[in-house]
């Protein structure tokens, strides 16, 4: 490590540490913890850029060299750009999180992508072709965690941080645990639909695995004492963040291992957005349900509309808190159903930043959303962002449009 690369982080985290004993990040921390504890304060606004973080801290502007310390560098970049540009809802600890290095086996065997030549799409041929007789192939992941490695992350950080900006071991070692997208790698998205109709026993015994394989997968993370607390800054769901007093359990202590039913997760099931109900609660919801049921708090849903599903996946998952609400879902629906016992999570079409600004119609959006369910724990995302178009701005008018709209309903 050279010092130049050892004081360009220290800026970083000073700066990061500055920002974060401001009092506005400290309000925006309350804000969050009344929405996920169903007591809003008012509506939250939160922009995940994604994709488009490559234009708003492209690669050439990163100065260390070193691989794992522009990591870091990035992430130092990414969360004081959000603070002093993006200014969403969003906050932050003065912490550096380093999660433990874990190996992931696969199934049985690996799955090849051909990706276009842009990175995005891709082609992949899914190695169960026939469930009967393949079935035997599969089997549970192995895991290992790299404990060494991970002990010389935090090593690294400290010599360069200190005291200024404290390390810790934190993190989560997966997004979802809906499984859809897990069966379709292995039989493909047209096999998953025919399957419903022409293989019901083959498919039941599929996700049945999967469900068996997710449990020992999550329970492996508790066994090791890998999981750390999700309830401050962590991301969550779809689109969230964690805050809340409700996490871990009241009967956990600093010190102790912590377990699965202190911590949220995630389910969703996007891929299915064309089976109804009946056959969604079949082969999909109720394998779900025995995982996300040993977890303390649930978000459930992504890009799928939820409306004809809700009442399904209200009554599977008692420790349903967070519900995505998508441009596809219907508002008005959802809100009825939610009411003020589940957080209204709602995503905005990202096309209204991504392909064409018309700002009358960003209002118009929101007002919409405001109108439905302004009076409840709403929470509006704009995230699924894979470009800008060059333009910066566009996130941060929206956040203004959006605080604007927001304040006229608090009036």
């Amino acid at each position: 490590m050279i010092n130049r690369e050892k004081e360009i982080l220290l800026r970083l985290a000073e700066k990061k540490v500055e920002l974060c004993g401001k009092k506005e990040n400290l309000e925006k921390k309350k804000l969050l913890k009344s929405i996920n504890e169903l007591k809003p304060l008012r509506p939250a606004i939160l922009v995940f850029p994604e994709g488009s973080w490559k234009e708003l801290i492209p690669d050439f502007s990163l100065e260390c060299e070193d691989k794992q310390l522009r990591e870091w560098e990035y992430t130092l970049k990414a969360e004081i750009y959000t603070m002093e540009v993006i200014k969403d809802d969003k906050a932050f600890e003065p912490y550096l999180n380093i999660p433990w290095d874990v190996k992931k086996g696969n199934f049985g065997f690996d799955v090849e992508y051909t990706h276009g030549d842009n990175g995005g799409s891709y082609v992949w041929d899914a190695p169960l072709k026939d469930l009967e007789k393949d079935f035997a192939k599969l089997k549970f992941r192995e895991l290992s965690v790299e404990r060494n490695s991970t002990f010389k992350k935090i090593e690294t950080a400290k010599s360069i941080f200190g005291n200024l900006l404290p390390t810790r071991i934190r993190g989560q070692y997966w997004w979802t645990l809906g499984m859809t997208w897990e069966v379709i790698r292995l039989i493909g998205l047209e096999n998953l639909m025919l399957y419903m109709y022409d293989q019901p026993e083959n498919l039941n015994r599929l996700m049945k695995f999967l469900m068996e394989e997710h449990i020992n997968y999550v329970d492996w993370f508790e066994k090791q004492g890998l999981l750390t607390p999700v309830n401050e800054d962590d991301y969550v769901g779809s689109g969230g963040v964690a805050y809340t007093d409700e996490l871990p359990q009241k009967d956990w202590h600093e010190g102790d291992r912590v377990r699965l039913k202190d911590i949220w997760t995630l389910s969703e099931s996007q891929e299915t957005v064309g089976v109804g109900p009946e056959m969604f609660n079949e082969f999909i919801l109720k394998y779900q349900s025995p995982v996300t049921n040993k977890f303390g708090l649930v978000c459930y849903g992504c890009c799928e509309g939820l409306h004809l599903r809700i009442d399904s996946i209200m009554k599977a998952m008692p420790n349903l808190r967070r519900v995505s609400v998508s441009p596809w879902a219907d508002q008005e629906i959802m809100a009825a159903k939610l009411g003020k016992k589940y957080i209204f999570s709602r995503k905005p079409n990202p096309a209204a930043i991504a392909v064409q600004f018309k700002e009358e119609a960003v209002r118009e959006d929101l007002r919409t959303t405001l109108k439905i369910a302004g009076k409840l724990p709403l929470e509006i995302i704009m995230k699924d962002l894979h470009t800008i178009q060059s333009d910066p701005t566009r996130i941060t008018r929206w956040v203004k449009i959006a605080r604007e709209e927001i304040d006229k309903l608090q009036r």
